[in-house]
């Protein structure tokens, strides 16, 4: 009896240790399937992410194989123009590449009004610098990336109880305060910031910005909002550093937060490229004149004649209108400029100012056009040659022939 017990428990014994054999081998096996369970792997468990991918990913591969970029994106940035209505998405492949320009998504509707988000139900959509703080593969609005809002200064300058929450770039094209888009797009856009976090991005950034500065009619209407509202100039300009380094370097700035809750935009602005050995100039480098409104003449005999009278200038016109495509912006198809200038008493073209239309470089460019023109017959007025100021609208349109 003493042997047959002897020998039940060495069996026992082989048993139990085969047992923990097994299971610490099924543990190292499922530890090491975990550690491979990526952060795309694990949305795809969601029918809404398993069938956008299904839907997406080729034609996103396909359009990054056309604009020459490495798929999937490593690094995404977000960018979005409230005034404007645009979310763009930039790309780039390693952390010391540029970002590419993607793509740029329409913001189907928009709550609030320009300025920054202070409280819970004022339904303003939040300006400043945030970044992808959630992914809802089951949101009420088809999916959702949600923002950190509200940021450190938030908190600092809003509402100290009630700063309110849950904003998010989503689908559905209805908002309260958030930023949405169409449902195709907030797939793309989710399957990319998948992609992005699953390779190790764990903060994608997101600019708010209240308008794309480039924009003529944008910084119009900012200005005169800010005549009302000067106390927001002071983020603005903040805001403003951080798209012009941008726009320059196509890299992110240091973005830092003081005790008051202002942000502060690190990043020195490089100086403008060199072209042809000279320095593009660029609005406002040359001083800024003004014509004695005394020398200018309201009624004339005669208006002043271009070389080649209306046939020449339309010639001039033309011609003007080829050279300025070159300076459109990325997104514009066409622009009409008004521009004014004044033909003085020697039939000199000068002071030539653009008043709609355009942008800042284009502008500078057209009005350095017109002020080198041929010198014109001048006006007169009771015999005597006198100033006179035009205004010419100008035509710029890439389709163009």
């Amino acid at each position: 009896m003493h042997i047959r017990c002897n020998a039940v428990h060495i069996v026992t014994m082989k048993l139990q240790l085969a047992i923990i054999f097994l299971m610490l081998s099924f543990g190292s096996r499922a530890q090491t399937s975990a550690t491979h369970f990526t952060f795309i792997e694990y949305q795809k468990s969601f029918p809404r992410i398993s069938e956008a991918l299904k839907r997406k990913e080729d034609t996103l591969m396909k359009q990054f194989q056309e604009k020459k970029l490495v798929w999937p994106a490593k690094y995404i940035y977000l960018r979005s123009f409230k005034y404007d209505s645009q979310l763009e998405v930039w790309v780039k492949a390693g952390m010391n590449e540029k970002y590419k320009l993607f793509k740029t998504y329409k913001v189907c509707a928009l709550a609030g009004s320009l300025g920054p988000k202070r409280m819970q139900g004022d339904y303003q959509v939040p300006e400043g610098f945030y970044y992808i703080n959630e992914f809802n593969p089951k949101s009420t609005y088809h999916l959702s990336l949600g923002l950190n809002y509200p940021n450190i200064s938030d908190r600092i300058l809003g509402d100290s109880l009630q700063p309110g929450g849950d904003i998010y770039i989503h689908g559905k094209c209805v908002t309260t305060g958030c930023i949405p888009i169409m449902d195709q797009q907030i797939e793309e856009l989710y399957i990319l910031a998948a992609h992005a976090k699953t390779q190790g991005q764990d903060f994608i950034p997101v600019h708010i910005l209240p308008i794309d500065f480039k924009n003529v009619r944008s910084t119009a209407y900012l200005n005169r909002y800010l005549k009302d509202f000067p106390e927001y100039v002071p983020m603005v300009n903040e805001l403003k550093h951080a798209y012009n380094y941008f726009e320059k370097t196509k890299k992110l700035p240091i973005i830092m937060v003081s005790q008051k809750g202002d942000y502060i935009v690190e990043g020195v602005i490089p100086p403008d490229p060199v072209k042809d050995n000279k320095p593009v100039r660029k609005s406002p480098a040359r001083p800024v004149k003004q014509f004695n409104q005394a020398e200018l003449a309201t009624v004339v005999d005669k208006l002043p004649v271009y070389p080649g009278g209306n046939e020449g200038f339309q010639i001039f016109l033309d011609q003007t209108s080829k050279e300025m495509i070159q300076y459109l912006g990325d997104e514009q198809q066409k622009t009409y400029v008004m521009i004014e200038f004044i033909i003085d008493k020697e039939g000199k073209p000068a002071y030539a100012k653009v008043l709609k239309g355009g942008n800042e470089e284009l502008n500078d460019r057209l009005e350095e056009k017109f002020e080198k023109m041929s010198v014109w017959t001048p006006a007169v007025r009771t015999e005597k040659n006198v100033a006179i100021k035009l205004k010419q609208t100008v035509i710029i349109d890439k389709s163009a022939p």
